[in-house]
């Protein structure tokens, strides 16, 4: 039935900022930026080596957002987590978990983006 996994629509308090969150300190590339035919901000964001999306959306008149704590995470593998952590240290986001290192020698650390979707960025072993 499925054939592959497409995108993830986000929505997202203040567009710009968030953008600048996930462009700019993750280092995910923006593919597309548009108005909906409701008014509804649109951007779609790549991770490097995906072919999948998330997809960032501004509509202020469908009222606050509020991101339940664990309600959902977002996982990324970096090259390096000391560099992530340096990267999001001098972007003075802060590291809510971590780090953490498992048995296999994986490491990872979970952060927020600015609405406080809950971001996780693990390191796998070097093989």
């Amino acid at each position: 039935m499925i054939k592959r996994y497409l995108h993830t629509r986000i929505r997202v308090s203040d567009m710009d900022r968030t953008l600048r969150f996930y462009s700019e300190v993750l280092g995910l590339k923006v593919l597309e930026n548009k108005t909906s035919p409701r008014g509804s901000k649109l951007v779609f964001l790549e991770a490097p080596g995906t072919d999948s999306e998330i997809e960032l959306c501004s509509f202020p008149n469908s009222g606050k957002v509020d991101v339940p704590e664990d309600l959902v995470h977002m996982a990324f593998q970096v090259e390096s987590l000391d560099e992530a952590i340096k990267r999001l240290e001098g972007a003075g986001v802060a590291i809510t978990e971590g780090p953490i290192e498992t048995s296999s020698g994986t490491k990872f650390i979970f952060t927020e983006d600015p609405d406080k979707y809950e971001i996780e960025l693990i390191e796998y072993p070097k093989k």
